[in-house]
C-alpha cells in the first residue's frame, strides 16, 4: 500500500513521504503494530519539513557573462544537467520520434529535433567559469568544502572531469543512478538498453561537506519516476525531485545556497 493510499485510508497520519509515493508498508516510521506512524517521529519530521520550507528561489533568465548584475551569493553547491550533445538525435529510440509512438504512423514534429535550440551553443569553458567564479573558496576546516555535482552522459564524464581540472576542481568521482526502466524503446528487441545516468561530484582540494548521519552512502541510487500528479514532466529527461533533494541534503546544510547555472530539467 502506497503512503497516499494509508491516508485515504486513515491508516496513517500522513507526512511528507506522501509526495513521494512510497509504500507505507516499508516505512521506516511504522509502528510494529500497524501503518500508524509514531507521533513523536512524525512530529519532529513535521517541524523539520516546516523549517525546510522556507526556501529562497531565484530564477534568472540570462547568460553566464550577465550574472554580476544580479548579485548572486557564492554556492555551496552548484549542481546541473548540461546539454547531452545529442544533436537532431535527442528522440532517437524513443517512440515520441513517432506519432503516439508508433512508426506506422510516421515520423512526429520531434524527430531529428534536438531538446532545446540553443543546446548546440553550449559552451563547456564558459560555464566552468561561471561556475568556479561562484562557487564557494576553499574553507580552511574540514567537512565544509563546496562540491558540484553535473549530470551528464557516459560519454561526456572524461571530458566534465578533464574541464573541470582546468578550473581548478582537480578532484572528482562518479555518481550512477539505476533505473528500473529505459526510455530506449524501440531498441529493446536489438540490444541491451540502457537503463542507467551518470553524474559526477566535483571538488578543488578537501573534500567536501557531507552529511550521511552515520550511515555509508553508496555512489549508485534508485532513479525513480516522480508522480505525475505531484510534479508535471515538462522535459524529456527532467530528473526526480526527490534524488535532487536527497543529493542537496548529503551535500549541504539549511541555509546554504545551490545554484544550477543551466535551470532546464529539474
Amino acid at each position: 500500500m502506497k503512503c497516499e493510499e494509508a491516508i485515504k485510508n486513515n491508516l496513517c497520519l500522513g507526512c511528507s513521504l506522501a509526495e513521494q509515493n512510497i509504500n507505507a508498508d516499508d516505512c521506516e516510521y511504522r509502528e510494529q503494530s500497524g501503518l500508524d506512524l509514531c507521533k513523536k517521529n512524525f512530529e519532529r519530521r513535521t517541524t523539520k519539513n516546516k523549517m525546510k520550507t522556507n526556501v529562497k528561489i531565484e530564477l534568472y533568465n540570462d547568460h553566464f557573462e550577465n550574472a554580476k548584475r544580479y548579485g548572486i551569493p557564492h554556492a555551496q553547491l552548484i549542481i546541473a544537467d548540461i546539454p547531452y550533445n545529442l544533436g537532431n538525435n535527442a528522440y532517437a529510440s524513443n517512440p515520441s520520434w513517432y506519432i503516439d509512438g508508433d512508426n506506422k504512423n510516421g515520423e512526429s514534429d520531434k524527430a531529428n529535433k534536438a531538446f532545446f535550440d540553443t543546446d548546440k551553443d553550449f559552451r563547456i569553458n564558459n560555464f566552468f567559469d561561471f561556475c568556479t567564479r561562484y562557487l564557494k573558496k576553499e574553507p580552511k576546516e574540514k567537512g565544509k568544502a563546496p562540491a558540484m555535482i553535473v549530470f551528464c552522459a557516459f560519454e561526456q564524464m572524461q571530458m566534465v572531469i578533464e574541464e573541470a581540472k582546468k578550473h581548478g576542481l582537480k578532484k572528482s568521482y562518479p555518481l550512477v543512478f539505476v533505473k528500473n526502466y529505459s526510455s530506449q524503446v524501440l531498441k529493446a528487441n536489438m540490444k541491451i538498453v540502457g537503463a542507467t545516468e551518470y553524474a559526477v561530484v566535483l571538488y578543488r582540494e578537501k573534500l567536501p561537506k557531507f552529511n550521511n548521519n552515520g550511515k555509508m552512502i553508496f555512489n549508485w541510487f534508485e532513479w525513480k519516476r516522480d508522480s505525475s500528479k505531484y510534479y508535471p514532466k515538462i522535459h524529456p529527461t527532467q530528473k526526480p525531485i526527490a534524488l535532487l533533494k536527497r543529493l542537496i541534503e548529503i551535500f549541504t546544510d539549511e541555509g546554504d545556497v545551490v545554484i544550477d547555472p543551466v535551470a532546464r530539467k529539474w
